[in-house]
Parts: structure tokens; sequence; C-alpha cells
């Protein structure tokens, strides 16, 4: 029985390269959603041979992304190492918002989850429970809303994805504004209270139908 381990020959490693190479440029420009029939082509190999790679698109997905979601997970480390909770957690959030508008398909993968990409999504769990620390730090330091939800990161993501959508090409730095004015509202100051928060599963029901409305708009 072959050592499932061994290293690939050198030509699937290139055919494999190659694939990322393909899907990685076709993500950032396009999300997440190109066919894997366009991802070959644009790669330079057959179709069996992306499936002998890659099985499935989420297989795919999390290799292409795994760099990309260890950097969002290591964000929260960074943030909450600096000794300003609250520069820490805008800090975050300024990332967070710049890792979305420079990668659509990034952008999308943090409205998706992946339940068979278990190293990707142990990485998002953690980047989760780093956030929910950046909330309690910047909170208990009294410079955070205390209405302030860890699901009010999805609705500014959501948000800034529109605005991303929006201004690709026209005015790409036009998210910064976005944000600017969020962390603004997320300061504690003399403001009436917020509507109530959002349950986190509706919150995920919206993203889905967000990324199934925009694929349906692409078609």
């Amino acid at each position: 029985m072959a050592d499932e381990a061994a290293p690939l020959r050198s030509d699937a490693e290139r055919n494999r390269d190659r694939i990322l190479a393909a899907a990685r440029r076709r993500y950032a420009t396009d999300g997440i959603n190109v066919s894997m029939a366009c991802l070959a082509r644009d790669a330079g190999v057959g179709i069996a041979t992306l499936f002998r790679r890659f099985p499935t698109r989420q297989d795919l997905v999390a290799a292409v992304f795994a760099e990309t979601m260890d950097a969002y997970a290591d964000a929260t480390a960074t943030a909450l190492a600096d000794p300003d909770p609250w520069h820490g957690f805008t800090g975050y959030l300024e990332t967070v918002c710049a890792m979305q508008a420079a990668d659509r398909g990034f952008a999308e993968l943090l409205t998706m989850t992946f339940p068979t990409a278990k190293a990707l999504e142990a990485r998002r769990a953690e980047a989760y429970a780093g956030f929910t620390a950046l909330i309690a730090r910047a909170k208990a330091a009294g410079k955070l809303r205390p209405d302030f939800t860890p699901e009010d990161l999805g609705l500014l993501l959501m948000a800034n994805a529109g605005v991303i959508a929006a201004t690709r090409g026209a005015a790409p730095d036009a998210w910064r504004r976005l944000v600017g004015y969020m962390l603004q509202a997320f300061a504690v100051h003399d403001a009436d209270a917020l509507p109530p928060a959002l349950d986190p599963t509706a919150l995920f029901r919206a993203m889905v139908r967000l990324n199934r409305d925009a694929r349906a708009g692409e078609t």
C-alpha cells in the first residue's frame, strides 16, 4: 500500500502549484464560486487532474486560504498583545476589513462555513475566541460600548462587503470611510441605546442569503 504521506512526484507537485495559483487569482477577483472546470482551464490542467489533487471544492478552498486564515487568526493574537485594549480592538477590525477588501474570495469565506475543512474551521474558531477576548478587554477599559456583541462584527463585514462590491475599481478605498465611521459608533460616548443585538442564528442566515443572492445576480 502506497504511503499517503509520501511526497508528490515533481510533475504532480507542479500541477498542484499551478492549480493553487490559478484558484488564488480567480477567487481574489471573482469569488469562491468559480467552477472547478474554469479553474482547471486557468491552471492548464485537465479536470481529472484537478480532482485528483482536490476531490472537492472545499478541499481546494481550504488549501488556497490556509495561510490567509492563519493570518486572520494570528491577527487576534497580535491585537491581544497590544497594551492598549482599544487600539488593539480597532486595529484588529481595520486589519480584517483590509483583508476583506483585498480578496473577494476571502470576504466570502468569512461569511460561509466549510464543515469538512477541519483545520480551516479550527482557525476560524480560534479567531472568534480571540475576538471575544478583545471585546472583553475593550469593554473593561471603558472604551467599547457595553452593548457591542460579537455578532456586530458580522454586520460590519456584510456592510463592508457591500461597499467594496459597489466601489470596486471606481473608489477602492471607500471602505476605509465606512470602517472609520463604524469604529466611532462602537466607541463609548453619550448616545442612545442601540436596537437589540442580532441573534447569532439570524445573522448566519442573513450571511447565507447574502451570498446566495450575490451568486444569483452573477448568473
